[in-house]
């Protein structure tokens, strides 16, 4: 029953039946999926904890117009002096930034540096609905306002509210990083196919895929509270892309085979259907289960981009095993021109790469394991240097925007934890205690009087650092442990720059919960998949190792090559779920193939067959997986480079090395007994020929993929 549901899809009848179903659910799809910008949430509270003491102060702290603003730090500089009328200029401008739209209260006077080359004003954004969005609209009016009869005087508005609005602008390439992700996935479907018709069924059937995808997670953020954001939606992108194309590649990999031994191409495709939706099915379900455990990350952020990642994983898979089959027998054999495979015996060129690779592998399995174990313990030592403790505003950016100009302005002329203080709420009557703690704390240069409403005082604390450094966040930190202990105060310390500590902190929490959590449900997903406990284990620790390494090695050419500052506090575990659960896919992919063979051959046969007729298939998703990510340094942005750059190049270890040699090796150093305790393990391999020499033997299949 289930292998008639399987194959269903190629069917005669049912291909036009799911052509029609899927036109039908691409119609409203299409509506639904423009709006998702509508449900984004890129203000503070869609990445902070809920349990934060920073999101307590914002709670505490709305009856005071600070509570829900961001500082717009506005900069004036001339290099040979500010004058009179720039003064001027400054003051009138601030007069008329008041009248901006969501401009809070009257900005601050504007002040002149002791250097006399800068002018400063600090303007209150409100943070509305529509998040950085909005705060970017009023930017570009203050922008407008600071840029009319300037007279070559330099204008730059910078600190949290300039970033946001730098941060929508980096994030608006994302309709320009769709397109460069469809392009990298033809041309690498071009190189693999040799067909100029072919790429389009897979690269269409993508697209689908993600338009359904982002019409499901619409409707989960307006009903169901999904936290989505900018962020989401290009992550969202290149996994939908790299994913459900590397579904299609197994299944046409396979259908292209079944050509080859079957007259009738629907029969073809019901075949290659039953043998590779299974392993297609359960790599899916491995990184949709992956994905959906960032739902025990307490940042709201992570917490959203797990399901949202999920959904687009369990379309994808569907379009690739419904939609995409349907259309490969709708255009027949003809798709694959010029080259139309057609049935007849295999081929008969000599051994493939991946023959000669399975041979090598052969000869000294154990000596081949052992020593690509320790070359990626080598590159694993890179993580030593990586810095995972956030980004400040002016590293968040690749390029030098206007907030990073104007930070680098500030900087010269000005103190550096000037115009973005920390926002410290106490009881009223212990607020006089609550400012002479905070006055002795190392790290405060300035503390204001408190500002007292019905029984909450609020005291703002301006800092000697860069609000967005390391410093900064330590001076929180002994500010917390300064006001804490007041007796009767209800003291919490909050503001920006405390919002990035709890960051760090959930984020390092996250990572302890979520990791062992993600690890032990692979497990169980393999030990289902292989019936085995030893086979689970050892591609567990394969893929473990291959993330370390990909880890080590980003962290040096982050440093060293792209001279970035550091990583969000994120990384590790973004890159982690990213590069285990797609890792343990090519897994499957290969070992699925290795038992399939093993059980008419025995294991030493399964390995190299295994190898040979999934090597080239493999390999090509994981190029299309590498590149799609890789596409996400067309974003401006450090976060996105670097995530792209550490999941391709995990990915591309994976798939070469990882599942080519090192599990290859340890599946013919262990035996058999990668499938202990399973009936598998009981079944002793067959003698080797003394003629083969470990040269596997080889199926009818195409070894140009």
């Amino acid at each position: 029953m289930m292998r008639r549901m399987v194959s269903w899809p190629g069917g005669r009848t049912a291909k036009w039946v799911v052509l029609a179903v899927w036109a039908l659910v691409l119609i409203p799809a299409l509506l639904l999926a423009g709006r998702l910008g509508d449900v984004e949430e890129n203000d503070n509270a869609a990445w902070l904890p809920g349990d934060a003491e920073s999101t307590a102060v914002v709670a505490r702290a709305e009856r005071f117009e600070l509570a829900d603003t961001l500082p717009a730090i506005v900069l004036y500089d001339r290099p040979e002096g500010v004058s009179a009328a720039d003064m001027a200029k400054a003051r009138a401008d601030a007069e008329a930034f008041a009248g901006v739209a969501n401009v809070v209260g009257r900005p601050q006077d504007p002040v002149k540096a002791r250097d006399g080359k800068a002018i400063r004003t600090v303007v209150q954004v409100h943070k509305d609905r529509t998040g950085w969005e909005g705060i970017g609209r009023v930017v570009d009016a203050l922008t407008e306002v600071g840029e009319t009869d300037a007279d070559g005087l330099g204008f730059h508005v910078t600190g949290p509210a300039g970033q946001a609005s730098d941060s929508i602008r980096a994030f608006g390439g994302g309709g320009g990083l769709t397109t460069i992700t469809a392009a990298v996935v033809v041309v690498i479907l071009l190189l693999t196919y040799r067909s100029p018709v072919l790429p389009l069924l897979p690269l269409l059937t993508a697209g689908g895929a993600l338009v359904t995808s982002e019409a499901v997670i619409y409707l989960l953020a307006r009903d169901a509270g999904l936290t989505v954001n900018k962020q989401t939606g290009f992550i969202l992108t290149v996994l939908v892309f790299g994913a459900a194309t590397d579904y299609g590649l197994l299944l046409i990999s396979r259908y292209r085979e079944e050509l080859l031994r079957h007259e009738d191409h629907h029969e073809a495709m019901s075949e290659a259907l039953r043998r590779s939706v299974p392993a297609i099915v359960a790599s899916a379900g491995t990184v949709a289960v992956s994905l959906l455990l960032l739902m025990l990350a307490t940042l709201n952020s992570t917490q959203g981009l797990g399901p949202a990642c999920a959904v687009g994983v369990l379309v994808g898979l569907v379009a690739m095993i419904t939609l995409m089959p349907a259309l490969l027998v709708v255009c027949g054999r003809w798709i694959f021109w010029p080259v139309r495979p057609s049935r007849g015996p295999g081929t008969a060129a000599g051994p493939g790469v991946w023959d000669r690779v399975g041979a090598a592998v052969a000869g000294r399995p154990r000596t081949v394991w052992i020593g690509t174990a320790l070359v990626l313990g080598v590159m694993a030592m890179g993580m030593l240097g990586l810095r995972a403790d956030g980004l400040s505003g002016t590293d968040q950016f690749t390029g030098r925007p206007q907030s990073v100009a104007g930070e680098e302005i500030m900087s010269a002329h000005f103190p550096a934890g000037s115009g973005d203080p920390l926002l410290v709420v106490a009881d009223a009557a212990s607020a006089e205690r609550v400012r002479s703690a905070l006055a002795a704390v190392p790290g405060v240069v300035g503390v204001s009087a408190p500002t007292v409403e019905d029984t909450t005082a609020m005291v703002l604390a301006e800092l000697e650092d860069d609000p967005s450094s390391t410093a900064a966040t330590r001076t929180v930190e002994r500010a917390r442990a300064a006001v804490h202990p007041i007796e009767g105060a209800r003291a919490q310390v909050g503001g920006n720059t405390a919002i990035l500590l709890d960051t760090q902190k959930a984020a390092a929490r996250d990572s302890e919960v979520i990791i062992p959590v993600v690890l032990l449900a692979v497990f169980l997903v393999l030990m289902l998949l292989l019936r085995s406990v030893v086979a689970p284990l050892l591609l567990m620790a394969t893929v473990v190792l291959s993330f370390a390494a990909a880890l080590g090695v980003s962290g040096l050419v982050f440093r060293h090559v792209f001279g970035f500052a550091g990583t969000e506090a994120s990384f590790p575990l973004l890159t982690f779920v990213f590069l285990v659960a797609l890792g343990i896919d090519y897994n499957i992919f290969l070992v699925t193939r290795v038992r399939e063979v093993a059980l008419l051959h025995g294991t030493r046969q399964g390995a190299l067959t295994g190898l040979s007729a999934t090597g080239g298939v493999i390999t090509s998703a994981g190029l299309v997986l590498a590149g799609t990510f890789a596409a996400m340094a067309s974003l401006p942005l450090v976060f996105a480079a670097e995530l792209g750059f550490a999941v391709a190049f995990g990915v591309l270890l994976d798939t070469l090395v990882v599942r080519s040699v090192l599990v290859t090796a340890l599946t013919l150093d262990v035996g058999r007994w990668m499938w202990w305790p399973g009936r598998l393990f009981r079944r002793q391999d067959p003698p080797q020929p003394p003629s083969s020499k470990g040269a596997p033997s080889r199926e009818p299949m195409l070894r140009g993929m």
